[in-house]
């Protein structure tokens, strides 16, 4: 005896007799993540991007693939803004820090949300936040602080005062750390702006999330535009770029890829620009801050100052 086996139709039909199909879902228009370069938000000179996903597949973003050429124009607006951040006096300096944490801290919960996004627990979230905006505040104290601590008055034979003071080296470019979102990105920013320099800053290509939401913040909070500038994209295409540019007076590595710590401190030496490489710094942990990280990118100027010798060259009883 045959099985009869009836099979539900996925149609539906509507009054006049037509048939119309099931609801579908929805494609969700993703966010484009534009580049911060100038104080201004262009999109990359490429016209390429990337999708970010998360661990389980889920499509972000489209972010920026920043090119050579985005490079160089970003290096061009921190030289020109150099100048004038680094004449700033060092207490504003600190307030405009300050002013970026208290920004911040107003947009926790996009933050929070955003590294969710992009596998972090929600408690993990809270805390990277949280720890971000402390390490704003943490140097937006030392910037009236390490001139003192770093400076020296040094003992000379002769009738003069011989001081010794940190001074800004200039334009730094930055590759921030590639397994976090955000703190990695504050930790590597803060200390270079504290000490006067601009930067340029490459976020990490995997959790590109919040550095546009930090670019947002840092517009919105007195950086005069060009002092802090932010690139998405790929390491790998651009750090050659980063440590052989001319006009970069230093460059930092939040890394361990070996391969790009040997060429870029082979190709730093042809304007003998400075290379640091933070490869085993826990960024969530004390060690991420330290007004050492100052000091890395300052150039020690020595001043002498004649003085009358009142002592006399034979003093006796």
């Amino acid at each position: 005896m045959s099985k009869t086996v009836e099979k539900k139709s996925k149609l539906s039909i509507s009054e006049n007799g037509l048939e119309k199909p099931g609801p579908k879902k929805r494609l969700e228009v993703l966010k484009t993540y534009k580049i911060y370069i100038g104080g201004q938000f262009p999109r990359t000179e490429s016209g390429r991007y990337y999708i970010a996903t998360n661990n389980k597949g889920e499509q972000l973003a489209n972010v920026c693939l920043s090119s050579r050429k985005d490079f160089r124009d970003a290096v061009v607006a921190a030289r020109n803004a150099f100048k004038g951040w680094s004449a700033k006096a060092a207490f504003n300096r600190g307030q405009i820090l300050y002013r970026i944490a208290e920004m911040l801290e107003g947009r926790k919960t996009q933050f929070i949300e955003e590294l969710a996004k992009q596998d972090s627990s929600k408690s993990q979230a809270q805390k990277e936040v949280i720890l971000s905006i402390d390490r704003l505040v943490y140097y937006a104290g030392w910037c009236d602080k390490y001139q003192q601590v770093f400076g020296t008055v040094n003992p000379v034979a002769s009738s003069h005062f011989n001081f010794s003071v940190p001074e800004p080296t200039g334009v730094v470019a930055a590759i921030a750390s590639q397994e976090s979102s955000l703190v990695g990105l504050v930790s590597a920013i803060a200390p270079i702006i504290a000490g006067g320099n601009t930067c340029v800053i490459l976020a990490s290509e995997t959790k590109p999330l919040c550095a546009v939401g930090f670019a947002e913040v840092i517009n919105s909070s007195d950086v005069p535009g060009g002092v802090v500038n932010i690139l998405t994209g790929k390491p790998s295409e651009l750090f050659s770029q980063f440590a052989s540019h001319m006009d970069v007076n230093a460059v930092v590595y939040c890394g361990t890829d070996e391969l790009i710590q040997k060429e870029m401190q082979q190709k730093a030496a042809g304007n003998v620009k400075r290379v640091l490489i933070y490869n085993d710094v826990n960024w969530l942990s004390e060690k991420g801050q330290s007004p050492y990280s100052i000091l890395d990118l300052q150039e020690i100027k020595t001043t002498w100052h004649p003085i009358e010798n009142i002592g006399g060259g034979s003093g006796g009883y």
